[in-house]
Order: C-alpha cells, then structure tokens, then sequence
C-alpha cells in the first residue's frame, strides 16, 4: 500500500502531449495572405472608432473628486444644458442643507443610504425633484454614494442660488421609486426588461435590466443620452460598461447593440424608445 495519490491519466500523458507542442511549428502565412488579415483587422478597429466618435465615458476610477465641505465630495461626470451629472460620496454621519432645484434633478443611491425627513433611500432607489422644488437636509448614517443629474454642483453661482432658495418654505414635489417595489416593468426583447422611472415632453428615465446573456439592437439618439451602469457587465457596441462606469451619448450618435454577459441593470436618460430609430 503506498501513500501517494494514484495518477490520473492526464499525468501520464503531459510528458507526451509537452513533445508533441515541441514539435509543432507554425504554418507558413503568405505575405498577401498576412496583409490581407493585418488590413482586414486595422479595418475594424477603423470602424469601431469611427462608430464611437464623440461618446464621452467615464470610468468608476477615473475623474477628479472635489470637497464640497467636510464630509462630502463630488465628481463631476458631465456639464448639461439641463445642470450637471455627477457622483456625490457622503461619509458616515455627513448631510447635505436644504436646498431648491434650479432644475429637475435625479438621484440614485449607489451604495449605503441617504434619509430625507422620513424618507429612507438605499441601493438602486430612484428619486426625482421638479424644478423649482425644495429637499430638506440630506442625511448618511452610515455613509453612501449617489449619482446625480440636473444638479447644480460645480457652478458656483448655481449652488448659491439653490442654497438661498432653501432657506425659503415650500413644498417637496419629489418622487421616488423603489427598486424592490412592485415596478411596472415591460419586456422589450428576449431576457431585456424596461421600467419608465420619469417622462417629462422629450425626455425620458428608465431602468433597463438585462438577463445574463441577453441582447438588443442599437439606436440612434435624436437627442443626448445619459447612462450610468448600476450592476453586472454590459457591451454598447464594442464599449464594455462595469458597475459606476458613466456614458453620453451626444445628439447624432449612435450606440451598437447593447448585450451581457452576466447580467446588468442600466439607467438612461434620453428619447423615449419610439423616437431612437431602433435596429
């Protein structure tokens, strides 16, 4: 009886299998051949690049944090006619003061949580104010993360406005939406799911989850589109988009087909589907 372990068959044959690779020698390409694949490949890049042109996307890791005040930090992602998208990082135990919206602002919490009054927010929760529409203080008690749009963070003159306008009485005109919730979702293709959060005229916020393996066609955008990946992996076209990872999507432009690998829940602002020229 011996102590050491019997070999699998796949021992025995390593040595053999080594010798034959040895032995192995690449098979001659001809130099028209090699330049046809080396033109065909430099092609598709060519085309991937040409397709993406002008696509602004920012990365979780990338961008420049700056202190709002102790505490609180923001990044901004894009500046829009409409305010700015950003992320805002909020440590345990910080707050945000009363404030009035100088324009439709959206909130996601990315992670942890964020109170307002009564109102408790958590991952993936969707909140949205009207122009013109007051927030009581912004709590985290245990800190969190949020991405912003239509906000006035980064201009100075804008945020002093907002902050003025807080300290005046009003009513809260603000909605949320609870991912947990019993949301309306509607099936677009195979496995790929919508839930319209907000329309207002030619604007629209959704929630778009997709299945693992999943696939849609592309769009064109009549106006500039937003979105930020919430969870899971998603490809626009050749683009691979990991959780954070923020994309626009200027007026004219277009996204290639939108497909998962493991699985994603995205949100976009942009035209309503009717008007993106699907396929």
């Amino acid at each position: 009886m011996t102590d050491n372990p019997p070999r699998k068959p796949t021992d025995a044959a390593e040595p053999i299998a080594a010798q034959l690779l040895d032995a192995l020698t690449p098979l001659p390409v001809a130099a028209p051949r090699r330049a046809a694949m080396r033109q065909g490949l430099l092609g598709k890049v060519a085309d991937s690049l040409a397709s993406h042109a002008g696509l602004l996307t920012v990365r979780t890791r990338h961008g420049v944090w700056r202190d709002l005040k102790s505490g609180v930090r923001y990044k901004t992602l894009w500046d829009g006619p409409r305010g700015g998208s950003v992320l805002i990082d909020l440590a345990a135990g910080a707050s945000l003061m009363p404030h009035r919206h100088n324009w439709l602002e959206e909130g996601i919490v990315l992670r942890g949580e964020l109170t307002m009054d009564d109102l408790r927010l958590g991952p993936f929760d969707y909140h949205v104010s009207p122009a013109g529409s007051r927030h009581g203080a912004i709590h985290s008690e245990t800190g969190a993360l949020a991405f912003l749009r239509g906000t006035s963070l980064g201009d100075t003159p804008g945020v002093i406005r907002e902050v003025l306008g807080g300290l005046l009485p009003g009513a809260d005109r603000s909605q949320s939406c609870y991912l947990n919730s019993a949301a309306d979702w509607r099936e677009l293709a195979p496995g790929i799911e919508q839930w319209v959060l907000y329309r207002d005229g030619e604007l629209e916020s959704s929630y778009y989850r997709f299945a693992p393996g999943s696939r849609i066609s592309g769009h064109a955008h009549p106006i500039d589109e937003e979105c930020i990946l919430l969870s899971g992996d998603l490809y626009l076209g050749d683009i691979l988009l990991l959780p954070g990872d923020y994309q626009m999507a200027p007026a004219g432009s277009r996204h290639g087909n939108a497909e998962s690998e493991s699985g994603a829940l995205l949100y976009v602002r942009g035209a309503p589907r009717e008007r993106q020229n699907i396929g």
